[in-house]
């Protein structure tokens, strides 16, 4: 276990205590997980990135400028975005203010057998949002830290980071589809109001 005391499981449902009002997309395996139990697999998430590591952030980040009238999440976890980190300078230049990122920090990489992450070693994603240009930025330690980081993700103007250090204890248990097409048609369907 990491030195961090926040449980996944009880930290997300306080930070996006209404998920329906928000397009999620979601990073692979963890966050995956997480957003299937906290919105149930037919609403309005995208959460089968079919292995395509990096690109939760870039797929949300093109959903946001689409639909701006619409609040767009990203959930996505460390070894997730660091496959990818670029791309938080592109979010930074573009600053959709309907588009945020949700970063599950547990210091592993969850999907390949937990081993220690380049976050575990020292990497700091929140200082790594912040030198790409991101303007709101809260990094979520402890209990004391939530309602900031709640506020920003409810009512944020401006495209927004929020880092979650978490145990690496396991995400939620739920069985999801792993069809990435299915997925696909199921939350197009949901965002076109399609029966």
């Amino acid at each position: 276990m990491s030195d961090f005391t926040l449980d996944r499981n009880v930290v997300l449902p306080l930070l996006i205590p209404n998920p329906h009002d928000f397009l999620i997309v979601t990073g692979l395996a963890g966050p995956a997980r997480d957003i299937v139990h906290l919105c149930g697999p037919n609403s309005c998430n995208f959460y089968t990135m079919a292995g395509a590591m990096g690109g939760a952030v870039p797929m949300g980040l093109g959903l946001a400028l689409a639909q701006p009238d619409k609040r767009v999440l990203v959930c996505t976890g460390d070894g997730e975005l660091m496959m990818n980190v670029g791309s938080l300078a592109v979010v930074a230049a573009m600053n959709p203010m309907n588009f945020g990122i949700i970063c599950v920090d547990n210091g592993h990489y969850g999907e390949t057998g937990n081993q220690i992450s380049h976050t575990g070693l020292g990497t700091d994603l929140a200082v790594m949002a912040a030198g790409a240009g991101i303007k709101q930025i809260c990094t979520v330690f402890d209990e004391s830290d939530i309602g900031v980081a709640a506020d920003m993700i409810k009512v944020g103007n401006a495209a927004f980071f929020a880092h979650l250090k978490v145990h690496d204890g396991p995400p939620a248990n739920v069985k999801r589809s792993l069809d990435a097409n299915y997925t696909k048609t199921a939350f197009r369907k949901a965002l076109l109001g399609i029966p």
